[in-house]
């Protein structure tokens, strides 16, 4: 008579709850009391239902039956597969032999690492004649003491002198001014950021199949456009400006960023403060050496009313620097495996940065041309010495500059007053110009695309050009004021010397700003090309009753239209 079905289907149940708890031996002994229990065919169901050999269970009958085994062993002595150096006495030795000539680190240290990979050596062993695979050779290295690693970035230089000690005079002078609600702003420029198709390291999640692709070579050029983002982070208020420039990261680019954030966010977050704490790197265009960037730093200072306090960290200690890893490493997790296409792409990518603690970050274009190989006279360096208050403590590291309340010098004085609105008002009419404001005013948002694309081309011209000592003269213009003054030479309704007179600007810096921005109208639509086809008058207006009587001749004539 066979086992039925219904018993094969109760040990069935029973083995899967009970063997997973057991080990070796007493697996054996429970299965070969079950087999004994079933009697006639027990044997080879047993081992059919619990997936062993009927060898095992014989020999769990014949220790049921009293065979001798030794208390608190599963095995018997010398039971078991026998170890690769045991099967292999001279495993071990060839292996130390084959990684000796590889091997870095301390040879006396209880931690070592190799640089072969396990499949090389388990091929080189065999090769020998040292049958072996990987994953043993992975335990031969573990019970030698080597370990897979890589590399950490954790060594800091040399110790400088006073090197923790600069850290609590830091720590010191941060607590102080925030306790007073003063500002204090970490500082460093960011690595440098190809803008087009490039590859970026990271992952980001996206439809499964359609990853962000990018050309198998980067490669970059001197006509590659580059951002150089400059953070500020504010340690009171968690926040985070970063200044993108497009040009090089020089003193004047270190300071100008600082201004920026200043007059953009400091002024209105910090109403009341007369000072500024600022805690930088001792190296790049912030270095503590860099004469030009206390003379930025210095004329800043002169600008706000400000006294700039500077900490430098000791060489060689940046990582300490709470922009680097309160804003710059959220700002890379936000940039990660995503091409930075436009300079447009990079900003939002940065102003979208936020953590679960509440940092925020703001992100602005810098398109100024800060150009390189600027010389300091004895002069000059002496006059920025004189403005720098040093420290008792390091005054290398630790520094002052205060506002230069003095009188401001004539040329101070002769800087251009702002342009009247009245002036521009009058010189939009549209017997001058040709178009109403309202179409002026659209004309001039138009445009502002096309002059950033002509601006890039120019920087990117003259990109690497040493353009120190190089002063047109001519004043600055704002993008509004440039369009109204090409549009108004380019149609002679009005002299530039008449225009000059109405909004405070020499003719000839009038002159080159129309002569800059005329290229931009031939981007404007139909209606204006069409307007500038009709442009010039024999006589325009020389003087202010000229023009005023021109105009009431154009509106009268308006009215009788």
């Amino acid at each position: 008579m066979g086992i039925s079905d219904e018993v094969l289907a109760l040990l069935d149940v029973k083995f899967a709850a009970l063997l997973p708890h057991l080990d070796e031996r007493q697996r054996r002994l429970y299965l070969a009391s079950e087999a004994q229990a079933l009697g006639h065919g027990g044997l080879a169901a047993v081992a059919r239902l619990a997936e062993v050999s009927e060898s095992t269970l014989v020999r769990g009958r014949e220790e049921l039956a009293g065979a001798a085994v030794m208390p608190g062993r599963v095995r018997r002595p010398g039971g078991g597969r026998k170890s690769a150096t045991v099967r292999d006495p001279g495993l071990a030795a060839a292996l130390e032999a084959l990684i000796e000539p590889r091997e870095v680190g301390d040879p006396v240290s209880p931690l070592r690492w190799t640089t072969a990979s396990l499949r090389d050596l388990a091929k080189e062993l065999s090769d020998a004649g040292h049958q072996v695979s990987a994953p043993v050779v992975g335990d031969l290295l573990h019970a030698m003491g080597f370990s897979l690693q890589g590399m950490a970035k954790t060594r800091a230089g040399a110790q400088v002198p006073d090197r923790d000690a600069q850290f609590r005079h830091i720590n010191s002078a941060v607590t102080r001014f925030l306790d007073q609600g003063l500002p204090v702003v970490s500082v460093d420029a960011k690595k440098k950021e190809p803008i087009g198709e490039y590859a970026r390291a990271g992952r980001s999640y996206r439809p499964r199949g359609r990853p962000i692709t990018a050309p198998d070579h980067d490669f970059t050029g001197p006509e590659t456009p580059i951002a150089i983002p400059y953070g500020i982070y504010d340690l009171g208020r968690d926040t985070g400006w970063v200044n993108v420039g497009a040009d090089r990261n020089t003193a004047a680019f270190a300071a100008e960023s600082i201004r920026r954030w200043w007059n953009t966010r400091g002024r209105r977050d910090y109403p009341d403060a007369d000072q500024l704490l600022i805690t930088a790197d001792c190296g790049g265009a912030n270095s503590a050496d860099s004469t030009l960037f206390k003379i930025e730093l210095a004329a800043f200072a002169d600008e706000s009313g400000l006294t700039i306090n500077i900490k430098h960290f000791p060489p060689g200690t940046s990582k300490w620097n709470k922009v680097e890893h309160r804003l710059f490493s959220r700002i890379t997790h936000s940039l990660r495996g995503q091409p930075l296409t436009s300079y447009e792409v990079l900003l939002q990518s940065i102003s979208a940065t936020r953590t679960k603690t509440g940092l925020s970050v703001d992100a602005v274009l810098d398109e100024n041309d800060y150009p390189t190989g600027r010389k300091l006279t004895k002069a000059e360096r002496t006059a920025a010495e004189h403005r720098v208050e040093r420290e008792a403590f390091h005054g290398e590291w630790n520094y002052a500059l205060a506002p230069d309340h003095r009188p401001p010098s004539e040329p101070d004085q002769a800087k251009a007053p702002p342009i009247p609105p009245e002036a521009v008002r009058l010189l939009t009419h549209p017997a001058l110009t040709g178009i109403s404001r309202e179409r002026f005013d659209q004309l001039v948002d138009e445009l502002e695309p096309c002059r950033r694309l002509l601006a890039e081309a120019e920087r990117l011209k003259n990109k690497g050009v040493n353009r120190r000592g190089y002063n047109p003269g001519v004043g600055y213009l704002e993008h509004r004021h440039r369009v109204l003054v090409a549009l108004l030479h380019h149609r002679n309704t009005v002299t530039l010397t008449l225009v000059g007179q109405l909004v405070g600007r020499p003719p000839t810096s009038l002159n080159y700003h129309a002569h800059r921005t005329e290229p931009l109208l031939a981007f404007a639509g139909p209606d204006i090309t069409a307007i500038l086809a009709h442009r010039r008058r024999s006589r325009p207006p020389r003087s202010l009753e000229a023009l005023t009587r021109a105009i009431d001749e154009y509106d009268q004539g308006q009215v009788r239209q």
